[in-house]
């Protein structure tokens, strides 16, 4: 079977979603919708976008509702911004379709857990997109975690240090607000590797954060934030996400345990040092240069439209080969919603000056 994608909200990332269903073979676009029509019949002219169709021409809808009434299409792809998700992948699953929703799940959790609930009640596929889960360095690391490779996890840190210019917060209305946007550099930029470290480490019992508005104007969120977290576990770790940080580096994903240590950057693993390949290297352990690779600076921490598709290309995958085995994709709406209610907790936090506990989902949610 070949699923029919529509594509709603044709923006900076709906490309990408278009070029990662040319490249699945049981994958093809059916057509776009946008508010502005100037933007979906420019996707759709998109030749990448006429591939993805099999050479056939891209419809352009006039609205949502025209785009779910199509019965050829089955998968719908959310690209509007974040504030939005729910209210259209909800109209989106009653009407039957399943759910590819771009990051985040929503900007509140009232919002994830109606998105959640309504797939549910459809009998439809939710996944929401956190491609990096699939990037090979990110999966290695879990992968060691998992066999116990790393001892007992102790410290774990997300580091995204990434650069927007005034003139980005500025190229559209919903840009750097709570009502859509619903955050920064820890909701927008941050939240993959918010994601990262969660997967990785497991619970959070509690965060501490601090949010500022540092390097932008007219914006209502954050261009810089910090947390330290306390993981179920016992271990600790870091969350850091700015967009003032020029020119923009790799994003590191670094993991500690009693067993070693791994530092993932832009998904490649750079540094896999592990005492038991090790063996016994004194007091002071042993310089790490010897096996640290020089990481490519990421692209994304300038530009995210350069974003490889390779991530998107793995997730969409399996989430359609989810559909087709009847079990859940490996990233499902319940833990992006808990994704979300850690985002959530670092803001409260950050708003009250004290520690925070993620808001757990409600028992009809997953």
């Amino acid at each position: 079977m070949s699923f029919g994608f529509g594509i709603v909200g044709c923006g900076v990332i709906a490309p990408t979603h278009v070029r990662a269903v040319s490249a699945l073979p049981n994958a093809h676009l059916v057509g776009v919708t946008d508010v502005v029509a100037d933007k979906a019949a420019k996707l759709a002219a998109d030749p990448k976008a006429v591939e993805a169709a099999g050479g056939d021409e891209v419809k352009v809808y006039p609205d949502l509702a025209a785009l779910l009434a199509d019965p050829a299409v089955d998968v719908v792809s959310v690209c509007v911004p974040s504030g939005l998700h729910a209210e259209v992948g909800v109209e989106a699953a009653k009407a039957g379709k399943h759910l590819v929703v771009e990051k985040p799940i929503d900007v509140t959790l009232e919002a994830a857990d109606r998105l959640v609930a309504a797939a549910e009640a459809a009998g439809v596929t939710l996944t929401v997109i956190s491609q990096h889960r699939f990037d090979p360095g990110h999966k290695r690391l879990k992968e060691l975690l998992d066999a116990g490779t790393l001892g007992r996890p102790v410290l774990g840190e997300a580091i995204v240090k990434w650069y927007r210019s005034q003139a980005y917060y500025d190229s559209g209305a919903w840009r750097g607000t709570w009502a859509l946007d619903g955050g920064g550099s820890v909701m927008n930029q941050g939240v993959h590797y918010v994601d990262l470290i969660r997967w990785l480490m497991g619970p959070v019992a509690s965060i501490d954060a601090i949010a500022a508005t540092q390097a932008h104007e007219g914006i209502e969120v954050e261009d810089v934030a910090l947390a330290t977290v306390r993981f179920e576990s016992g271990a600790v770790g870091l969350i850091e996400a700015t967009t003032a940080a020029f020119p923009g580096f790799a994003a590191r994903i670094e993991v500690s345990g009693t067993g070693g240590t791994v530092i993932v950057t832009d998904g490649v693993i750079t540094t896999e040092e592990l005492l038991a390949e090790r063996g016994d290297v004194g007091a002071y352990g042993a310089g790490k240069a010897d096996r640290e690779a020089k990481a490519t600076e990421g692209a994304a921490a300038a530009d995210p439209a350069a974003l490889s598709q390779s991530g998107h290309v793995a997730q969409i995958g399996d989430f359609l080969e989810a559909v087709e085995q009847g079990r859940a994709p490996l990233m499902t709406g319940p833990e992006g919603r808990a994704t979300l209610a850690l985002v959530r907790a670092l803001y409260d936090s950050a708003r009250s000056g004290t520690p925070t506990t993620p808001q757990a989902a409600p028992a009809t949610a997953g």
